[in-house]
């Protein structure tokens, strides 16, 4: 399973609705609206990722 960054969802890349190619690496998305914001800021969405940070968790 590949991760959505925009929302957090597990998407299945065979039946993903949308992705995009960012650096060479492919990101699945599980709807349109997802992709369109990645592809609006994708550093905003893989540096969170890779920071463990994003999504819609809440820091208390």
């Amino acid at each position: 399973m590949a991760l959505d960054l925009v929302c957090k969802m597990e998407v299945d890349p065979k039946t993903a609705p949308a992705k995009a190619e960012y650096k060479g690496k492919t990101y699945y998305f599980c709807a349109p609206g997802c992709k369109v914001a990645f592809e609006k800021d994708p550093e905003k969405y893989v540096n969170a990722a890779a920071h463990g940070e994003g999504g819609h968790h809440h820091k208390h």
